[in-house]
């Protein structure tokens, strides 16, 4: 088998209110040749999908569920540039040139998504949000300001607000909060389908339900073989599979994890100024959006383990802890959950992905998109992986190769 199946989320996603996106999908018959195997049809596999079928490479995507029904239908689409790691955090362990690099690439794969995401007309409910960053136990209101010096040392723009503008502002009282910009909030389930419809309108395939159970590589390419017996040939692999990581993909640095969500019903006029994404800055954080008919999302209470049984018996108990910290943050919402649900996710030691070749193979590349940003970090992941296949390479593969230190 070349990854345990595993269930990656239960309850009801707020996604769920509408109908789920149309893709063009088909069971698979026969073997099939292509230039790119895509194993996985979420957010990764659908970006990564579209970048290499826009180059013009013959791409098939297959996943042993149906498309966009794993983690993806679970995330909540906060859209930032900024990472799990302060960047004064990042550059006191790493070094200050690294850590400017890998913002400054996110910055750049968040700017890419929304300006491809426009460009191929993708109705996803994407808009531009700005995002308050509360200062917390791990960056306090001093922690806070020297974050917004390193950040505008690296080139990002950043409002730093005391206790009073804070209070002011926004009615939240915390000692301190930095304002990023041009950040964005979407539809999770939209987006992805947008960029695999793209794909397939560029002459990529999508097959499902196939659970593709063995890869082996060769000089020439790799063949991948089915649960039924097919085999897809190919002169490349990637494995976009997300939370249930195949066998052989290195996962030193990187965990999974559990988290939790809710939204409320739609109280459009309760909504706080600008409906700026809210998140803290804490080792375990909340964080807060809106959605298109006015409904508050709110996440978090992460737990480090990823045991299913254990993860959704947990919900009720948390829905009502974020049910409560949401009214202790807004006293004049209804902080009721009328959506709840709960789902693994990754993340890793410096809050980066690992992208690029599997170490010691040539033709079988990985997307490990694990942090706080994962859609950011899988359009990055996109731009990486064509860079390799088509040979013209990227400036940025050492930062999140699986071979760096």
């Amino acid at each position: 088998m070349l990854s345990k199946k595993k269930d990656l989320r239960t309850g009801t996603p707020v996604w769920s209110v509408e109908r789920k996106p149309p893709i063009p999908h088909e069971p698979l018959a026969g073997d099939h040749t292509a230039d790119v195997l895509v194993i996985g049809a979420g957010i990764s596999g659908a970006l990564v999908a579209e970048a290499l079928s826009d180059a013009g490479l013959g791409v098939i995507v297959v996943d042993r569920r149906a498309p966009i029904t794993g983690s993806t239908s679970a995330s909540t689409a906060l859209l930032q540039y900024e990472i799990d790691k302060p960047l004064t955090v990042l550059s006191r362990s790493h070094g200050a040139p690294f850590a400017e690099r890998v913002w400054r690439r996110s910055r750049l794969a968040l700017d890419v998504l929304r300006v491809r995401t426009t460009h191929l007309e993708i109705d996803a409910a994407m808009h531009r949000r700005n995002a308050l960053y509360l200062a917390g136990d791990l960056l306090d209101a001093r922690g806070l300001a020297l974050e917004a010096t390193a950040r505008r040392r690296a080139g990002f723009e950043v409002a730093f607000l005391g206790s009073k503008a804070l209070r002011e502002t926004y009615g939240i009282r915390r000692s301190a909060a930095l304002l990023g910009f041009e950040d964005a909030v979407a539809d999770p389930r939209k987006l992805a389908a947008g960029y695999l419809r793209a794909a397939v309108k560029n002459g990529a395939q999508v097959f499902s339900p196939v659970d593709v159970v063995q890869v082996e590589e060769s000089a020439r390419g790799i063949v991948a073989k089915t649960s039924h017996g097919h085999a897809l040939r190919a002169k490349f692999v990637v494995y976009a599979t997300g939370y249930e990581l195949a066998k052989g993909v290195p996962a030193k640095g990187h965990r999974i994890a559990s988290t939790w969500a809710m939204a409320t019903r739609p109280q459009p006029s309760k909504l706080w100024p600008t409906q700026c994404m809210i998140w803290e800055a804490s080792e375990t954080y909340l964080y807060l959006r809106t959605t298109d008919d006015g409904r508050i999302l709110i996440g978090g209470e992460d737990e480090d383990f990823q045991d299913d049984e254990r993860r959704d018996a947990l919900l009720p108990r948390k829905t009502k802890t974020l049910e409560r910290k949401l009214l202790a943050m807004f006293p004049e919402v209804d902080p009721t959950a009328e959506f709840s649900w709960t789902g693994n996710f990754g993340a890793s030691s410096t809050g980066t992905p690992s992208i690029g070749r599997v170490p010691r193979k040539r033709r079988t590349l990985a997307v490990l998109g694990y942090g706080g940003n994962g859609i950011t970090f899988s359009m990055l992941a996109a731009q990486i992986i064509r860079g390799i296949v088509t040979g013209v390479g990227d400036p940025d593969e050492d930062l999140f190769a699986f071979s760096r230190k």
